[in-house]
């Protein structure tokens, strides 16, 4: 008789949890050994401690998580980690669980591919199903990411030989950095071509006239609204240039873009060719503001005297902002259109369709959307995306949910065309379009149960026949369009469509649609009867490899029909060939002279392909400069468990875009992707840009993936100061240490840059466009003797700190000189608003 009472019980119990939500577990994940068994993999544990007045049963529930590591082993016997899809993964109970009184604790221990860094390596966005609720989840709130314990587990393998970055190895790195007086700090970024203070002044108030030809109406508009906003009221306006204290000018000397300024104690002149010049020029006159008076009203604002002649160095200057992994607002976007535009960047690469989400609403295909633009936990198949990258169950309240309207992005283009900024959407194909794909199969089964075949096969993306198995690199099993489809141009043809007919709305420029093009995985399309009849219909198809240049080559036509050209990630650009009996990759001469244009991010340091940029360019491709190792924002700043970021390609700080020569960038590049001195035995046999190459690049990106970024602070925490040195590297011209590789001159051109960030731009982003939730940086200090030194990487913000123990406040004291070495010391860098960095500890 009790056999049968004690289930009865353990169901029970499961209901009376079930009405409770989730039950009250702590929980923490730690990691307890990289390199586990000599081998690139992981060692880490959950433990789970009930703190509850109720058992946990023994079954009848899951849990699930996100994590960005592939799990290969769970040496647990009572709970079992299993693979689901992409990042997502869930632990069970297995048989021998025998459930967890209150009070008690299970530890869950795995092995994992690769190792673990910093905190956002760790499992996230956990959450609870119960089996008797199947369509609920309910997220696990108390849950911890712990640090190890020994740090030698930060070196995770024997070629990693440095650890964590310690306050003195910051303070080693801050020691060349000048502290320069204010006065002396050129207040123009990026850097003009010609720049000269003259010592004299203008001051603005509302009285003061501006005149703008019919030609540059708008731009004079904009001033005028930027004025207005700090003086409280409107600016005069002129119709009589000669009345006017503010002028612009048509000058069509200049060169597209360029601009000229004078400022003296009479008024200033903008004059330009074009608009863009012309607005570029307001920027640089706003440049020379006091960047205090930002955000605020008052009666009168003092512009210094200048006299610059300005134009930039690469046509092409952009930010990729990816919104399909984790969402970000319009809002968001509109103040990043603002940076953009005030440091001179002129294209936004949006990256709005990925495996984890389809972020922009297409009138012709609605389930693009409301399937793929939402994500959380459901049991019905294809309702929605599963959570990833920790956006949790909740379909609504989380980074993974959201999308432009098409009134929304038709505002958004318009915006940006005001501010030059050009919009190039992305639509990634034929890989990273799992979202796209289960759109369309969840359309395709509607229109089925309806009855309707054919318009149920009108934009499928997957061949329901297909057995082929793969894994793509964010581990997904059915990610990728099948190419031999007719119904796949189909759909590209239409979202393309769509997407020109919202540009038209806007009147907003459109030269090219970016079609992806990266990481599509060994395996695909190889078992695939649409692959097979497609084969025999174009006998010249002899090999899967043979599917991407057909795929493309359609691409290329669906693009020029519409009076585009192609741009899209460096493997369009490639062809996969044998040499020495070897796989062997070169530039595709198919596509070479087609006015293809291509993003090359892969020359992380040590894999092999650090010349790819040069080889294509010298190929014949435009280039646009997208290099891992200097502009993807989403790389951590250093190695620290608090520091969140990625980290495969390298370790990026605001020096990396800075220090980026973009026609030889081997001759300054200084560490691998570890951290560690680099071994310059790596560029041997490399191709070097030659005159012809130099043409083909036609400007740089700075990159921003969103795997980790699940907010607007997350946001601009990654993206800034960072973005400030790629717009330098972008804007200005060649500096003479990048030509001369002297590298006095560069540590004395570091300082300058260091010292604008701090004292000029890092306060001016406090209240413009609303406000930057930027990064500041750690204070480095070092002990000598019995005294501690502190130092900090961008003069101008303030290093405070406690001797006792306690938190470092914007009321502790100021660090001016050296002091008095005791136990427990904390560190911690402020801005002129208060707020706060990261605090460091020293001790004995």
């Amino acid at each position: 008789m009790i056999r049968y009472i004690l289930p009865t019980l353990l169901l029970i119990s499961s209901a009376l949890w079930a009405q409770v939500a989730a039950p009250p577990l702590k929980i923490s994940w730690e990691i307890i050994e990289n390199n586990h068994q000599g081998k690139s993999a992981s060692l880490t544990a959950f433990t789970i401690t009930n703190t509850g007045k109720k058992p946990l049963p023994k079954n009848g529930w899951t849990m699930y998580f996100n994590f960005v590591r592939k799990v290969d082993t769970t040496l647990s016997t009572d709970l079992k980690v299993r693979h689901i899809n992409g990042d997502l993964f869930q632990l069970v109970p297995t048989a021998s669980f025998q459930g967890l009184k209150p009070g008690a604790s299970v530890q869950v221990n795995f092995i994992s591919e690769a190792w673990v860094v910093n905190f956002t390596d760790g499992p996230a966005g956990l959450y609870w199903v119960w089996d008797q609720q199947p369509e609920k989840g309910y997220s696990l709130t108390d849950y911890t990411i712990k640090p190890s314990t020994q740090p030698r587990q930060y070196q995770r393998f024997a070629g990693d030989k440095l650890g964590l970055i310690s306050p003195a190895m910051t303070f080693a790195q801050n020691k060349s950095i000048q502290d320069i007086p204010e006065k002396e700090i050129p207040k123009i970024l990026p850097t003009p071509q010609h720049y000269r203070e003259t010592g004299t002044s203008l001051v603005i108030t509302p009285e003061t006239k501006l005149f703008a030809p019919a030609d540059f109406k708008e731009e004079g508009s904009f001033l005028a609204g930027q004025l207005s906003s700090m003086l409280g009221k409107s600016l005069a306006s002129s119709t009589q240039k000669a009345e006017a204290a503010i002028v612009f000018r048509v000058d069509s000397s200049l060169a597209k873009e360029a601009y000229r300024l004078v400022v003296n104690e009479k008024g200033a002149e903008i004059a330009a060719a074009d608009r863009a010049g012309a607005f570029y020029g307001v920027q640089s006159l706003l440049a020379l503001l006091p960047p205090t008076l930002w955000g605020k009203t008052q009666a009168s604002l003092t512009v210094a005297g200048v006299e610059v002649n300005d134009q930039p160095r690469f046509g092409h200057r952009a930010i990729m902002l990816d919104i399909a992994r984790n969402f970000h607002s319009k809002k968001q976007l509109l103040k990043l259109l603002d940076l953009m535009g005030f440091y001179k960047l002129n294209v936004l690469h949006l990256h709005f369709s990925d495996d984890e989400g389809w972020r922009l609403e297409m009138p012709s295909l609605p389930e693009l959307t409301q399937v793929g633009a939402t994500r959380g936990h459901s049991n019905t198949p294809l309702k929605n995306l599963p959570p990833a990258y920790g956006s949790g169950p909740d379909l609504t309240a989380n980074a993974g949910t959201g999308y432009y309207s098409r009134l929304e992005f038709v505002d958004i283009l318009r915006y940006a065309t005001a501010r030059h900024i050009k919009v190039i959407p992305e639509i990634e194909a034929p890989g990273h379009a799992r979202a796209a794909i289960k759109a369309m199969e969840a359309r395709y089964m509607t229109k089925l149960a309806e009855g309707r075949k054919v318009e149920a096969e009108k934009y499928l993306l997957h061949d329901p026949t297909d057995r082929s198995v793969y894994r793509s690199v964010q581990m997904y099993n059915d990610n990728v369009i099948n190419v031999a489809l007719p119904s796949a141009y189909r759909f590209l043809e239409t979202v393309t469509d769509d997407i020109l007919a919202m540009y038209r709305e806007a009147g907003a420029p459109l030269e090219t649609i970016h079609y992806g093009g990266d990481e599509v995985p060994t395996g695909v399309w190889t078992s695939s009867p649409a692959v097979e009849k497609l084969r025999q219909q174009n006998p010249e198809l002899k090999t899967t490899d043979d599917l991407w240049y057909y795929f493309y080559g359609k691409i290329n036509d669906l693009v020029q029909k519409r009076g585009l050209f192609l741009y899209g990630w460096e493997e369009i650009a490639m062809r996969k060939t044998l040499l020495d009996g070897k796989s062997h990759i070169i530039p595709n001469p198919d596509f070479v002279g087609q006015d293809m244009q291509v993003d090359v991010w892969n020359n992380v340091l040590g894999w092999g392909a650090e010349d790819l940029a040069y080889r294509l360019a010298n190929a014949g491709y435009k280039v646009v400069l997208s290099c891992v190792t200097h502009l993807y924002f989403d790389m951590s700043y250093y190695k620290s468990f608090d520091e969140p970021g990625y980290y495969w390609g390298a370790y990026t700080d605001v020096d990396k875009p800075f220090s980026f020569i973009p026609y030889d960038y081997f001759k300054n590049s200084k560490e691998d992707r570890l951290g560690n001195p680099l071994d310059r035995s790596i560029f041997n046999g490399k191709e070097r840009l030659t005159d012809y190459g130099k043409q083909n690049i036609v400007g740089i990106q700075g990159l921003l993936w969103s795997e980790t970024v699940n907010s607007p602070e997350r946001m601009d925490y990654m993206m800034l100061p960072k973005l400030m040195g790629m717009a330098e590297r972008a804007w200005a011209q060649s500096p003479a240490w990048a030509e001369t590789n002297d590298e006095k001159a560069y540590q004395k051109a570091w300082s300058v840059f260091a010292n604008q960030l701090g004292k000029r731009e890092l306060p001016r982003l406090e209240s413009f466009a609303g406000g930057f939730a930027y990064r500041l940086p750690t204070a480095g200090a070092l002990v000598e003797g019995n005294e501690v030194k502190a130092n900090v990487q961008l003069p101008g913000l303030t290093i405070r700190y406690t001797t006792d123990g306690t938190e470092p406040t914007a009321n502790s004291a100021v660090y001016s000189q050296s002091i008095l070495l005791s136990k427990g010391m904390k560190f911690r860098v402020f801005n002129s608003a208060g707020r706060a960095g990261r605090t460091v500890e020293v001790n004995p």
